[in-house]
């Protein structure tokens, strides 16, 4: 059985979990990390989840293990899902959103992965490939790419694009 660790408001560790398929408690969060990929072309690494999770299309993620802590949690997801062992400094923190007893970390990393380096989770995903922006917004218009992934894909290009505003 896997467990998940709670939160409270702040994201402190409460010292309390809850079992995988248990509901979020009142007053406590969970916490989830996505990662968004993209290579020196400018597309996107997105994956199309299994049949058993829902056949939509999205990216990498989900929940980092009991103990894990948020780089852990999306490393070890990266690993599962497609069998690739990425460096950790390579993944950049993008932003945090909270809201709805959930926590969700955003990653983000520029990399060109070879697509025949993947191994994929046959339990959590059917099919990966690089996909540009205009094809993103196609699935997601034609409901197939799955609604929270979009926002925090969204959310992503958002601090992105205010982080080369910066430079």
């Amino acid at each position: 059985m896997e467990y998940r660790d709670l939160y409270d408001k702040n994201r402190n560790l409460t010292g309390k979990t809850i079992a995988k398929d248990e509901k979020t408690p009142e007053g406590y969060y969970i916490l989830i990390v996505v990662c968004f990929m993209e290579n020196s072309e400018g597309k996107f690494l997105m994956q199309k989840r299994s049949v058993q999770k829902d056949g939509l299309w999205g990216t990498t993620g989900g929940h980092p293990k009991t103990g894990e802590d948020s780089l852990t949690g999306m490393h070890t997801e990266i690993e599962e899902e497609l069998g690739l062992d990425i460096n950790k400094s390579e993944l950049k923190l993008i932003t945090t959103m909270q809201d709805n007893k959930i926590i969700c970390d955003i990653y983000y990393i520029n990399k060109d992965i070879d697509i025949n380096d993947i191994t994929m989770q046959e339990s959590e995903v059917a099919q990966v490939k690089y996909l540009t922006l205009a094809e993103i917004e196609d699935l997601y218009k034609s409901g197939e790419f799955k609604k929270s992934h979009y926002h925090m894909f969204q959310t992503c290009l958002e601090k992105l694009n205010q982080k080369q505003l910066q430079k």
